[in-house]
């Protein structure tokens, strides 16, 4: 399934104008999906259709999915019934996102309805909740999953909690969705608003860290924004983000050589099949190089997890490999050629066998 990048507004809390200048910097960097918050509704359909029509539209022209987050209290404000969603399709929404539940027959229903909205469904608690909903015969091209975004500190999900309530979505082969939060967004649903993340572990991480994460776990198809505005400089970092394959950056020595700058941009690498647990092993680049020389320098100490070493002119046969530190070791075979940073250390757990994966000099 392709991934995608998103957004959020909050109409009830925004401008309109400063909403649309926001939408077409997303959509010319490349973001497909607008999250939208009908959470806080209080002025009955017609102040609804004013406000959220036009902007719904705009956002569709410049190639958005929007799909509008809906809680039951909604439906009541708006005189809207569940067995007719047209309302919503009027406004120009591509789907609805049910904050709340309900038995499991009514969700296969709705994915049903004339209008084809797509019907999203909270993936942030692991329950039998999607198995009932398919046991009902689901339309499952017009269901999706949605984690949820915890605006109060210390409240987001805890990241194993949040790979088994993922996989409950991916294993049904289901469209999932997360957020990851912006560092100056002060929008939200609410008002408490420190950050709007799906997983804690994110909130104080660049927002580019966060979505490199979600992706490399592999259960997660669009990263969205959650609060409002992420500022030009986050929204071209995340654009940046490649979605497919994990780029680690990597602090490079001063001392480093030509071929090892050659090594280190190299666009190819792949952790060796048969692992080891002491290092990820890249082997193809020792091929290529045979013949070039790498003097021995920066060889003699231990090598710390994180570590970037390369084989120097001792490796016999091995000269030239290029090795990732998982554990510490001596080996002055080696010689230290730069180091992932601290704070993306944990995503080295994402690299498997055959796994393919860049290093990028800042």
């Amino acid at each position: 399934m392709k991934r995608e990048l998103g957004i959020s507004i909050y109409p009830d809390h925004s401008v309109i104008e400063e909403d649309k200048v926001y939408l077409k910097k997303a959509a010319d960097l490349g973001y497909t999906r607008l999250f939208m918050s009908m959470l806080e509704v209080v002025d009955g359909k017609d102040k609804v259709r004013e406000k959220f029509q036009d902007i719904i539209m705009y956002a569709r022209d410049l190639g958005y999915e929007v799909i509008l987050d809906i809680a039951p209290s909604v439906f009541g404000e708006l005189g809207i019934s569940y067995d007719d969603l047209s309302f919503f399709a009027e406004l120009g929404a591509d789907g609805i996102r049910l904050d709340e539940g309900f038995d499991g027959n009514k969700e296969s229903q709705l994915t049903y309805n004339p209008q084809n909205l797509a019907i999203e469904l909270n993936m942030s608690n692991n329950v039998a909740y999607l198995d009932n909903i398919l046991s009902y015969e689901a339309n499952r091209p017009f269901l999706y999953g949605c984690h949820n975004f915890y605006p109060q500190r210390g409240t987001a999900l805890p990241y194993d909690f949040f790979i088994e309530c993922s996989q409950r979505f991916k294993n049904q082969g289901l469209k999932t969705a997360a957020f990851v939060t912006a560092s100056g967004g002060n929008q939200g649903p609410w008002d408490v608003n420190d950050g709007l993340p799906t997983l804690e572990m994110h909130r104080d991480l660049p927002i580019a860290l966060q979505a490199t994460h979600l992706f490399a776990t592999g259960l997660i198809d669009v990263v969205i924004i959650g609060n409002g505005y992420a500022s030009d400089e986050e929204l071209a970092e995340l654009a940046a983000v490649d979605r497919y394959k994990l780029k680690l950056n990597c602090d490079v020595l001063p001392t480093v050589n030509q071929v090892e700058k050659d090594i280190l941009s190299e666009s190819g690498h792949f952790r060796r099949g048969d692992i080891t647990d002491q290092v990820i092993r890249s082997t193809q680049v020792r091929v290529k190089y045979h013949d070039v020389a790498n003097p021995e320098h920066n060889h003699q100490q231990e090598f710390k997890r994180g570590d970037v070493v390369i084989g120097n002119d001792s490796f016999g046969k091995y000269k030239n490999e290029l090795h990732i530190v998982l554990q510490p070791h001596k080996d002055d075979r080696k010689n230290l050629v730069g180091s992932i940073p601290e704070n993306e250390l944990f995503l080295l757990d994402f690299i498997k066998p055959w796994s393919k994966f860049e290093l990028k000099q800042p």
